[in-house]
């Protein structure tokens, strides 16, 4: 009996499709306004940006103002994308967590969104294993009028205390 054409091509292209998007990374819609002004700029468009897997390999690659995609710790299910504002080792100024100083341990990072108030973020529920990272947000994808590369900073009031810029 011989196979379909149709049938070896999925054969061999499902598995290499499914080991990029595993490997290298993969479009996705942001949505929300936690992340104002740097994704989602306005309420008429929708910015989907490129969620870089390989970017990640490590999670020793993980710095300050990077933005990331992550499994939230309050719900497995869904995904959110916030800014890296601390990592190990980190004091932090926390915006109404439970306590005012956080050092964030070993293996964890501090995230929050850009729109301070509008975001759950580490100040709802503390310090984020890096284990639950997925990918970092390397560039904005569509729509086109925002095609750009996402630059990793930290705003001014958001630099670690151990850490501050002179």
């Amino acid at each position: 009996m011989k196979i379909p054409n149709f049938v070896k091509s999925l054969l061999v292209g499902l598995p290499v499709g499914v080991t990029i998007l595993d490997t290298v990374g993969y479009v996705a819609r942001v949505d929300g306004i936690s992340m104002q002004p740097a994704l989602n700029p306005d309420r008429e468009s929708t910015d989907y940006v490129f969620l870089n897997r390989w970017a990640i390999q490590t999670r020793t690659e993980i710095e300050r103002g990077d933005i990331i995609s992550m499994v939230s710790p309050k719900d497995p299910e869904q995904k959110i994308i916030k800014r890296v504002v601390g990592i190990e080792g980190d004091i932090i100024a926390t915006l109404g967590y439970k306590r005012e100083v956080v050092r964030v341990p070993e293996g964890h990072c501090w995230v929050e969104g850009d729109h301070t108030g509008h975001s759950m973020d580490s100040n709802n529920f503390g310090p984020v294993s890096l284990g639950l990272v997925t990918a970092k947000a390397s560039c904005i994808v569509w729509p086109p009028s925002r095609w750009q590369y996402i630059k990793s900073f930290l705003p001014e009031s958001r630099h670690p205390l151990n850490n501050t810029v002179q």
